[in-house]
């Protein structure tokens, strides 16, 4: 009966914070009533709840006819959370509180293509980010990676395409040097969980997010609920074939759409340019090669993007990661071959836009990762976590 006891109050702080999280600021009586639980269970825990620093009181809230009641909120400096965005050409690193505020981040253009030398570069990178947390209750909570390959969900990488990695135990090594929780995934999930959880789909709840890198990757979220597949490996659409015969990919196919509508593709067509986007951009000014470029990618991002309509048919399509900084450039194109390729029923029932977080979208969905775990085993019985509850 008291292990029964002890699982139903846990459950009940559980519950309790994350409606705090959720309707913040928020007083101790509307969360007995948005709950149906007694207000003499919701004060004594909010009591534990704010004693172990997990929420805080803040000003008085309006009145309903009596005194004003106190308001509490989530306390989102009680820990911090780390997140890696690991690109085929960059690496960046995010430093947040447990709200998603960004303390500091780290971004370098980096060849990743070592596996040795890129795990040794994010070691860098993120004890560089940790120098500047504060001591904190719960000090960091957990560490996400996201990667450009297929991830199960177990956090194994199976394979990077775009990159000759063979042992990437990315999980076991960075769990073994912080001894933290490390959440990895493919980085167009956690793209898309950083749209619905921090960007502009928050109020959407089917929407396709499109990582348009040096591939092309997608997260599915379908009636709120992140698609990933049988075994975790779901998203994968820029090894869909868009042109029969076409191109041959690193996947070992040919004819793949990021063959044609990604950053490789563009690259590929001004090879004495290096890996510099950001120079093709200001190029594309007054060059009208390098122009016409970036138009052939929207051309061919539009022809995607319709297959990808016509088979989830989405509220949204977002497009993120660094060739979203190319709007300007490749969105004319892209609206017109949407448009012209898409069924009008379909076409009228889904809006298509850029994200405004670049690529940070993959960074803050890691962060909600981490953090969404790390509640979850706070409140875990004793007997599920093998030690007792902070």
């Amino acid at each position: 009966m008291a292990a029964y006891q002890q699982t139903v109050k846990l459950a009940n702080k559980s519950i309790i914070l994350n409606t705090i999280r959720e309707q913040e600021p928020i007083s101790r009586a509307a969360l007995a009533q948005t709950l149906g639980l007694t207000k003499a269970t919701v004060s004594s825990l909010v009591e534990e709840l704010i004693n172990e620093q997990y929420c805080y009181q803040t000003g008085l809230g309006k009145s309903s006819g009596g005194r004003r009641p106190l308001m509490l909120q989530f306390n989102e400096k009680a820990g911090y959370s780390l997140s890696c965005d690991i690109g085929v050409n960059y690496i960046l690193t995010v430093l947040t509180d447990l709200r998603g505020s960004v303390i500091h981040e780290i971004s370098r253009s980096f060849d990743t293509n070592d596996f040795t030398r890129t795990v040794m570069e994010i070691k860098v990178m993120l004890d560089e980010c940790l120098a500047k947390a504060e001591d904190t209750a719960f000090g960091l909570v957990g560490i996400g990676f996201g990667v450009p390959g297929l991830v199960d969900k177990n956090g194994t990488i199976l394979t990077t395409p775009n990159l000759d990695w063979t042992q990437s135990n990315v999980k076991e090594i960075f769990e073994d040097q912080y001894g933290v929780p490390v959440v990895v995934t493919n980085e167009a999930n956690a793209g898309a969980y950083g749209e619905k959880t921090f960007g502009s789909a928050r109020h959407t709840s089917s929407f396709v997010y499109v990582s348009a890198g040096i591939g092309i990757g997608a997260g599915i979220v379908l009636d709120d609920r992140l698609m990933m597949g049988a075994g975790g490996l779901s998203g994968e659409i820029g090894h869909t074939t868009i042109k029969d015969e076409g191109r041959s990919c690193r996947c070992g196919s040919k004819g793949c759409w990021e063959m044609y509508a990604s950053e490789m593709a563009l690259l590929r067509s001004f090879p004495e340019n290096g890996h510099d986007l950001e120079n093709l951009l200001s190029k594309a000014e007054t060059d009208a090669a390098v122009r016409n470029a970036f138009e052939e990618i929207g051309y061919y991002l539009g022809v995607g993007l319709t297959n990808i309509i016509h088979t989830f048919n989405p509220e949204k399509i977002v497009i993120g990661n660094r060739l979203a900084k190319a709007e300007r450039f490749i969105a004319e194109a892209m609206y017109k071959s949407v448009k012209e390729r898409t069924l009008p029923q379909l076409y009228n029932q889904t809006d298509i836009s850029f994200s405004r977080s670049y690529y940070y979208a993959a960074p803050y969905g890691l962060t909600a990762f981490n953090i969404e775990t790390f509640l979850q085993k706070q409140f875990l019985p004793p007997a599920a976590t093998g030690s007792t509850p902070s």
